[in-house]
């Protein structure tokens, strides 16, 4: 079985929230990166998006935009996230997840890239801009399920009722689901009807509902945890790292402990 499914159904089980943290492969470099997936692991995060550093990242807010653009101006490639990925498996029970746009992977080779990924100790796919629709002629959907992959769906609060039950009957694994409409931003706020959105939602899947996009306190947390099975972090850990280089590894370790308290 996918490593996925073990830790959610370990979460069923013990009945907690889980979390999920989203680095930049190569932010603040890559000795950095894989400090960062360590500390993570060792703190009892469940699981761990690797971004692959894109120059066109269309879901991504400012923070994330930059940390990509940093990552890519030091010269750091595709093959260096496949090689951080094969480094860090063996060493971390977390499961890992690839998050990629699919200009990368198409580039790439679906077919290959999704070999490549679970020979790399990748047990997930994230990719916001793979419609539904376009799999027919890409074969995205199969290419993971061929290679042992899991294939995440993006929804947002834009989806309305046909577009969830479209997703429902693709879907593996969770849900990822958007605490608001548009990019990424941990200093923006939720949408003010995301506990009924949530709640909608939620009576549609019938696999965990991952939320992300501005959990960055425990107030957003607590907003989200009754209707949500994972909370996503992403863009606070970076907004960390932005503010305090000298010192972030211990900072945005403090910053998760009070997150899961």
């Amino acid at each position: 079985m996918n490593n996925i499914s073990l830790r959610l159904d370990k979460l069923k089980i013990e009945k907690k929230l889980g979390f999920m943290t989203h680095v930049v492969v190569g932010y603040p470099d890559l000795a950095g990166t894989e400090k960062l997936v360590l500390m993570m692991d060792k703190l009892g995060i469940d699981f761990i998006e690797l971004q692959i550093p894109f120059s066109d990242p269309l879901a991504d807010g400012p923070t994330i935009m930059k940390a990509c653009e940093d990552s890519l101006r030091s010269g750091t490639k595709v093959k260096d996230a496949f090689d951080l990925a094969r480094k860090l498996s063996p060493k971390i029970s977390a499961p890992l997840l690839f998050m990629a746009y699919y200009n990368t992977v198409f580039k790439y080779g679906t077919e290959k890239f999704c070999k490549d990924a679970k020979a790399s100790g990748i047990y997930g796919l994230i990719v916001p801009d793979m419609p539904i629709e376009e799999n027919q002629s890409e074969g995205f959907f199969e290419a993971c399920e061929k290679n042992g992959l899991i294939h995440i769906h993006v929804i947002s609060p834009a989806s309305n009722k046909k577009r969830l039950l479209i997703n429902k009957k693709v879907a593996r694994g969770f849900i990822y689901v958007t605490a608001r409409q548009g990019i990424t931003d941990a200093k923006k706020g939720l949408d003010p009807k995301i506990t009924q959105y949530l709640k909608e939602v939620k009576s549609v899947f019938d696999i965990p509902l991952a939320v992300g996009f501005g959990i960055s306190s425990r107030e957003r947390v607590n907003m989200i945890k009754e209707y949500a099975d994972i909370a996503v972090v992403g863009s606070a850990v970076l907004d960390i790292i932005n503010e305090n280089p000298k010192d972030y590894l211990k900072k945005v370790e403090s910053f998760l402990e009070e997150l899961k308290k």
